[in-house]
């Protein structure tokens, strides 16, 4: 059933102990509430990102734009080095790695709870510092593939006020 539900696509990065670099892509993610601003994202517990981020306490939201694919592949596979593979930066807040040539939009945040549900890390955070980097469409994940935002055209767009 989830597969047929299209969500969009982040890689969710933190520091580990060491201060290397570690991070995951992540469709598992949501706004949990307004006031105050908190986002929930879903980590595989067994993982070093999740283990970096509980232990860390702060982590990164990249959300990927249309071409931004292929990090969320990069960020899928088990490769080890995948941080020396793409470009990135290191946030103002330390919170975690940015990929600016990936995302539109980055989010740092701060742990505020983690709870762990069976094979995964439910992990609550609030978003202390949002970067804008481009203004691209977003990056899908729906049907097991990726796919960009379908950009409206005159005859689907919807009607204004």
């Amino acid at each position: 059933m989830m597969s047929r539900f299209p969500s969009g696509v982040a890689v969710v990065t933190t520091f580990d102990r060491h201060g290397a670099p570690r991070g995951m892509t992540c469709s598992s993610l949501c706004s949990a509430t307004l006031d105050p601003p908190t986002l929930l994202v879903c980590l595989r517990a067994d993982g070093p990102t999740a283990e970096a981020v509980a232990a860390h306490g702060r982590f990164a939201v990249n959300l990927l734009h249309s071409h931004g694919r292929s990090a969320a592949e990069l960020f899928s596979s088990g490769l080890a080095h995948r941080f020396s593979l793409v470009p990135w930066e290191r946030s103002a807040t330390g919170s975690g790695p940015h990929l600016p040539d990936h995302a539109h939009t980055a989010a740092d945040c701060s742990v505020v709870q983690t709870i762990p549900t069976g094979a995964h890390l439910i992990v609550l955070g609030h978003p202390t510092t949002i970067v804008r980097y481009s203004s691209g469409p977003p990056l899908l994940y729906g049907l097991r593939d990726y796919h960009p935002w379908p950009q409206l055209t005159p005859e689907r767009a919807l009607p204004g006020p």
